[in-house]
């Protein structure tokens, strides 16, 4: 009974993850409009490339469900963040919002298969893995399908893939790490964990 009290969302995780989802939608919002551009122009001859550079829109599914801790945490931040983004104005226009909901189901697909109680580094880059390499896939599908067939198809899926593992795990770990070291997450259980680690 109290497993399942501990997975009911509160107000402070609502709004903690909407405020996580803000922050991630402007940083989706400079990474769509000044980072990802120059790194597509430099990888213009190999644009199979390109999702190397790409974890970082992969970063409001990672961060929210690993600070959150919660059933739905890692698509709700995901998708509010590329609402927020849209709304801001990118040149994907609001195919970002199908772009969050896929890659934010990738995430949350991981922290559901270890039942949302395995909270490491491991679990995060393979919630950023996943992430990637079902965001990779679609966009092969939905955006790239005359461009990347057979090999770069499976290029950019795995760079999406690896990128997501490295900068949106990696740094969701850290960044939750850093945060409940400050205290601010001290009412969320990814805070409490870090009191008694």
């Amino acid at each position: 009974m109290a497993r399942r009290s501990a997975l009911k969302w509160r107000v402070n995780d609502i709004v903690v993850a909407s405020v996580l989802a803000v922050a991630c939608g402007l940083l989706f919002w400079l990474w769509s409009n000044i980072i990802f551009p120059v790194s597509t122009a430099a990888l213009a001859l190999a644009p199979e490339y390109a999702p190397l550079m790409g974890g970082a829109w992969l970063l409001g599914g990672v961060l929210g469900g690993y600070v959150i801790r919660k059933p739905g945490a890692a698509l709700y931040v995901e998708l509010l963040a590329a609402i927020v983004s849209g709304l801001l104005g990118t040149e994907y226009s609001w195919t970002v919002v199908l772009s969050g909901l896929i890659q934010g189901l990738g995430a949350e697909i991981i922290f559901a298969i270890f039942v949302y109680r395995v909270w490491n580094l491991g679990t995060a880059m393979l919630a950023g893995a996943l992430a990637g390499a079902i965001g990779g896939f679609s966009e092969v599908i939905i955006y790239y399908a005359s461009e990347m067939v057979g090999i770069k198809a499976v290029i950019y899926t795995v760079c999406f893939a690896v990128s997501g593992a490295i900068i949106s795990g990696i740094v969701s770990w850290a960044l939750t790490a850093a945060l409940a070291k400050t205290g601010v997450l001290s009412s969320l259980a990814s805070g409490r964990t870090a009191r008694r680690a």
